[in-house]
């Protein structure tokens, strides 16, 4: 149980409504900006950011302390801006993503050092799949590789900026903005809202902390043990593993903003950010693995090219398993007993 001396004399709407207010000024201020940006690309992609991180909290909260507000209420604004926060995601999400892939090619096709032998070849000992003629065929297919997946990314990218823009001038997001500008000052509660808050505000939390500690409870920590794990990427399965770990990130977030609500005034946990960084290094990297594996599916592309386009698949999935490891050591230090 968490310590709740905080919440004595105040109602269970006292302590919720808040947070959501404040992140409903978030949002607002976001909107704000967005509009005055203009011209200015960085102004409205940092102003879209802000969007999405108040979206986000208010989403959570009323997902965790549902039995708190009304329900209808609650469930109809989640679904809402769900659907606004993931529309806005996406158009930075192929960005950065081309981004990663890109800078990965050229790292990789660089460095000079052993790579995948092709597929097909001997070994070291054949003289047909050296180290040398593996690092020829990729240098080789790197720069169509890039060429391929910058097409695919960047026309990823313009729908993504197409649908953005078609969201932000919608009726549905004028109703989802004045929903947000009324909960800027009024919550609708529950029965549950107005009892005292010793009694209920901590049922919903416990609840969504017990959610994540089932989930991380039954990640393959072990097997996560150690950094570029190479077990781990002969799983023929290995893209499956990964819906755990997506699970395990959506559940973390779900707490930290519970704790937000009840134990750090609004801000931030400092002591779970180290493993939310990793479980968001975790998804970017499964996802650019994944843009790297559709590109390679193109048809008729050329055999360097695929081959450029497999090692790239591997080395973002050897970041996956490193995100893995690095999730496993600060989930350690989060949950460590204090002494």
């Amino acid at each position: 149980m968490h310590n709740l001396d905080p919440l004595r004399d105040v109602t269970a709407g006292e302590v919720v409504a808040p947070y959501l207010h404040a992140r409903a000024a978030d949002f607002l201020r976001g909107l704000r900006v967005h509009g005055e940006s203009g011209s200015d690309s960085a102004g409205a992609d940092e102003a879209a950011r802000t969007l999405r991180a108040a979206a986000r909290r208010i989403s959570g909260t009323l997902h965790t302390f549902r039995p708190l507000l009304d329900a209808a209420w609650a469930d109809q604004l989640r679904t809402e801006l769900a659907w606004l926060s993931g529309t806005l995601a996406l158009e930075q999400a192929c960005t950065s993503r081309l981004v990663r892939l890109v800078d990965a090619l050229s790292r990789l096709s660089s460095t000079g050092g052993p790579v995948p032998a092709a597929r097909g070849s001997e070994g070291p000992g054949s003289g047909t799949g050296s180290g040398a003629g593996a690092g020829t065929g990729l240098t080789v297919g790197a720069a169509r590789a890039g060429a391929l997946l910058e097409r695919q990314l960047t026309l990823a990218r313009t729908r993504a900026h197409s649908a953005a823009l078609q969201a932000l001038g919608s009726a549905r997001f004028h109703a989802v903005a004045d929903a947000v500008a009324l909960l800027a000052s009024d919550v609708p509660l529950g029965p549950a809202g107005s009892a005292p808050a010793m009694e209920v505000v901590d049922a919903p939390a416990a609840a969504a902390e017990r959610r994540l500690l089932e989930s991380v409870a039954a990640l393959p920590l072990t097997r996560a043990a150690h950094p570029y794990n190479s077990d781990a990427l002969a799983l023929a399965a290995g893209e499956s593993q990964d819906a755990p770990w997506h699970r395990t990130r959506h559940l973390l977030r779900l707490h930290r903003y519970a704790s937000e609500v009840l134990h750090t005034g609004g801000e931030p946990d400092p002591v779970l950010y180290e493993s939310a960084r990793a479980l968001d290094r975790h998804r970017d990297a499964a996802e650019a693995a994944g843009a790297a594996a559709t590109a390679a599916r193109t048809p008729r592309i050329a055999p360097a090219t695929a081959y450029a386009l497999g090692v790239l698949h591997a080395d973002q999935r050897h970041e996956v398993e490193a995100a893995r490891f690095a999730f496993q050591h600060a989930w350690r230090r989060a949950t460590a007993p204090v002494l």
